[in-house]
């Protein structure tokens, strides 16, 4: 088996961060949750201010906009396959080529992986975060197994091999 079929019939690598899920659903609905019970709780006070039902409801639409502004940090995502990288970060996402990355690095101390492109530039990859440890160890190799197969596989076809 060549090394381009042994790419392509490989099942894509997909990774999404995940010990900053346990914190963050927890987060946005505890956001939510007292949001709601303030609203409840709001009555006119001896100050003379006026809280009406309009104050509230909009009290419980900021709370399920800011629990939902903190589930953005859960978006990230990776996913890898013979045709390149998909990076999707906290706000936005790109794919790109395999041709483009020159390497996959984790450098000492950075929270998260990049992919090494041409001219010094990289692109971060949020999705695998030193925070979770073995996982994010496994996933950069799994991804740098993917660099070198596809890089390999390139070479031969364009040796001709």
């Amino acid at each position: 088996m060549s090394e381009s079929s042994a790419t392509t019939s490989r099942s894509p690598l997909v990774v999404r961060p995940h010990k900053v899920r346990r914190f963050v659903i927890p987060v946005a609905i505890a956001l939510v949750v007292v949001f709601v019970v303030v609203a409840f709780l709001l009555k006119s006070g001896s100050t003379g201010v006026e809280f009406g039902l309009s104050d509230r409801i909009s009290l419980v639409f900021v709370g399920v906009a800011l629990g939902a502004c903190t589930l953005v940090f859960i978006r990230p995502k990776v996913r890898a396959d013979a045709e390149g990288v998909e990076v999707r970060n906290v706000l936005f996402g790109q794919k790109v080529s395999w041709k483009l990355i020159r390497g996959v690095s984790f450098p000492d101390g950075a929270p998260w992986a990049r992919l090494e492109l041409p001219a010094d530039e990289y692109i971060p990859v949020v999705a695998i975060q030193a925070l979770d440890g073995e996982r994010a160890v496994h996933a950069i190799r799994e991804l740098r197994a993917w660099h070198r197969d596809v890089t390999a596989a390139a070479g031969e076809q364009r040796t001709g091999s």
